[in-house]
């Protein structure tokens, strides 16, 4: 008998929670998408996140207790992260890709011409997708437009580094579905290939 789904306990650190996201499922205004895609970001001991060197107006959020939405602009896209841990310890989850599990009319509309398994396919398309926007930020899950369900661990999970930062980037801190179509591109940012890395 298989034991239903449950919601991973976001009281602990996004390094803990970050694989156990995997599968759940992200609801925002009608749009629903299981969570294929994420990468753990440990506030002050972690130089590529945004709390590292303390709080900002613009990462308040990640200092709020776990259970809350932590969204930043980046190229003009909207980023989403599910903040973990106690209070002040800045702890936080970027979903990073999703699948299309409600709603797809809208998020058809909001990125037309797209094949349906990349509609959510990078953190700035998954927002697009599900419509969230800076706005969102500090929202309480669950208690706004916001929610996260549970849903069924994927069969198979990878881990490989994270991309697209230029500090600490060869911390194995992103986790994803390995038999999702609709995982990330994945590119390294040029300061890890100065490293000589091979990539991923």
């Amino acid at each position: 008998m298989t034991a239903e789904p449950v919601l991973p306990d976001l009281a602990r650190r996004a390094l803990a929670v970050a694989p156990d996201l995997l599968g759940c499922i992200l609801q925002v205004r009608g749009v629903a998408v299981r969570i294929v895609e994420v990468e753990a970001y440990e506030g002050a001991d972690d130089p590529a996140s945004h709390a590292w060197r303390g709080r900002t107006q613009r990462n308040a959020s990640m200092f709020a207790p776990g259970g809350r939405a932590y969204v930043y602009t980046l190229h003009g896209h909207a980023c989403l992260n599910l903040v973990c841990g106690p209070a002040d310890v800045a702890s936080a989850v970027l979903i990073r890709a999703g699948e299309l599990v409600g709603g797809i009319e809208q998020a058809r509309e909001r990125r037309p011409g797209v094949r349906d398994a990349w509609l959510a396919r990078g953190p700035g398309n998954l927002c697009r997708a599900l419509g969230v926007t800076r706005a969102d930020d500090g929202a309480v899950l669950g208690a706004s437009d916001v929610a996260l369900l549970p849903g069924a661990r994927p069969d198979a999970v990878a881990s490989g580094v994270r991309v697209n930062v230029s500090r600490a980037w060869d911390r194995p801190w992103r986790f994803w579905d390995a038999h999702s179509a609709s995982v990330s591109a994945g590119k390294l940012h040029p300061a890890a290939w100065a490293g000589g890395q091979p990539g991923l």
